[in-house]
């Protein structure tokens, strides 16, 4: 096994994939509500996979009063291009 298996599983189903992809292509502040209702899901289950993304490296959280505002790492951004780009060859 490899130890970055709990993430890589993540990647490889479609709605957290959608998401960070989203997140790259936005030309607007992204929510996680506004990011739940892009890829059509529910909140707390995005809420739960940001979490997870959040403690890989790979998205920000910026605490504006009550709203948490999302942004990609490096890290984050390096592999929502990588996902893109498959996407677009499939």
């Amino acid at each position: 096994m490899f130890k970055n298996k709990p993430i890589f599983n993540v990647f490889f189903r479609e709605k957290p994939a959608m998401m960070l992809v989203n997140l790259k292509n936005s030309k607007n502040e992204v929510y996680a509500s506004s990011l739940a209702k892009q890829i059509d899901c529910t909140y707390s289950h995005v809420v739960k996979i940001l979490q997870q993304m959040e403690d890989a490296e790979l998205i920000h959280f910026d605490k504006q009063g009550r709203l948490k505002l999302l942004t990609l790492t490096k890290k984050g951004m390096d592999i929502a291009d990588h996902i893109d780009k498959i996407r677009q060859l499939l």
